[in-house]
């Protein structure tokens, strides 16, 4: 049987990067994504519970 990848525990700055990353609109989704090797679903969830956040910055 294969090693399991331990647990990542991700800091709030790490996220808003690749949230930033993403809106930056150069790469997809997925690939920044697969530059972090992190799962797509995960790093789409991450941009949409940001737009609440960056809607009240700019109210």
């Amino acid at each position: 049987m294969g090693k399991k990848n331990p647990r990542r525990s991700l800091t709030p700055e790490f996220t808003a990067k690749i949230v930033e990353r993403c809106r930056r609109g150069d790469r997809s989704v997925g690939q920044v994504a697969k530059d972090f090797d992190l799962t797509e679903t995960t790093v789409r969830d991450w941009v949409k519970q940001a737009e609440p956040m960056r809607a009240n910055a700019t109210a």
